[in-house]
Order: C-alpha cells, then sequence, then structure tokens
C-alpha cells in the first residue's frame, strides 16, 4: 500500500466514524484504537494512549486534535490536516442539516422519543470508549489501581478532572505507574 492510500484509508475511516459517532467523537475511539494499532499497526497502544492524554489537557475540541496527532503519527502534516477535516466535516454537514429538520419539527412528539433513546445509546458508548482506553494504559497494578481511583472520584465528587489528570501525569512523571 502506497503512503498517499495509507492516507486515504485513515480518512475515510475517520470520515465514517465521525458520521456515526453519536455523544461525540469518543465514543468511536474503541475503533479508531483497534484500527490504528491493532489492524494497521501505525502506532502503539502507549502512543495512542499518549495522544489521547495530551489532547485531553487542552482546552477546545481535542477529538479534532487527538485525531491530528494520529493522522500527523501517520502522513505528517498533510495527515493531521486531513484527519481534522475528515473528523469534524461530515458531522458538521449532518449536524447542520439535521439541526434545520429539527427545528422545523419542533413540536413533533417524536423528537422526545429520539432524545430519550439517544441518552442509554450515548452513554453506552462512552463508557465502552472509557473500558477501552483504561484497558490501554493499565499495564500495571498501580495503573489499574488509579484508573478505578479516578474513576470512583469522578463518579463520587465534583473534583475538577483536570486535577484528577494532574495528579496521574505527576504520578507517572514520578516513575509510580
Amino acid at each position: 500500500m502506497n503512503s498517499l492510500a495509507v492516507l486515504a484509508t485513515l480518512v475515510v475511516h475517520l470520515a465514517l466514524l465521525s458520521s456515526i459517532s453519536f455523544g461525540g467523537f469518543p465514543t468511536v475511539l474503541p475503533d479508531v484504537r483497534e484500527f490504528v494499532v491493532a489492524t494497521h499497526g501505525w502506532m502503539t497502544d502507549q502512543e495512542f494512549t499518549n495522544f489521547f492524554a495530551l489532547a485531553q489537557t487542552i482546552p477546545g475540541p481535542n477529538m479534532i486534535l487527538m485525531m491530528s496527532f494520529v493522522g500527523w503519527k501517520v502522513w505528517g502534516i498533510p495527515g493531521a490536516i486531513a484527519s481534522a477535516v475528515a473528523t469534524f466535516g461530515p458531522p458538521c454537514v449532518m449536524y447542520f442539516v439535521a439541526y434545520r429538520l429539527w427545528d422545523r419539527f419542533r413540536a413533533a412528539p417524536w423528537q422526545r422519543i429520539v432524545r430519550n433513546g439517544l441518552v442509554p445509546v450515548t452513554v453506552g458508548l462512552v463508557i465502552a470508549s472509557g473500558t477501552v482506553m483504561a484497558r490501554a494504559a493499565d499495564s500495571s497494578w498501580q495503573a489499574v489501581v488509579v484508573t478505578i481511583a479516578a474513576a470512583a472520584l469522578m463518579i463520587g465528587t465534583r473534583l475538577n478532572p483536570f486535577l484528577i489528570i494532574l495528579a496521574g501525569g505527576a504520578l507517572g512523571g514520578f516513575g509510580l505507574l
């Protein structure tokens, strides 16, 4: 497979995933990881996890940034740009069209049914993504303990997520994980 075909394969896959990512792009991260790490070997689990962690620490559209990192790793700067566009382009077009239709039929009874049906799907996809990322990152028992503690803090407190990420980074930086 030549390098342009590699870029095209990545961009088409990201565009397809971004088109079906209810609840945001994190819901399809398990598939992205499978595609770029396991199927094609374009990066390691650790690199993928590092890109995710770095993207989460930066404010703004972090999944577009993460897919830019993936594209950069696969095909340099053009890969980063193409991956970013493939990540935000299709949903932007679909959201625009859907919003126009949604607004037009805002009084229709089916809207509430659709919203209520999408909630459990979205929650399940987000949980699945978190599970895949935790499995990729948890390479030792200490890392598993930190992941469980971070999840418990997120669920049980109103602690700022950035502080939890900062604490995990500090533990990793000091070689405790």
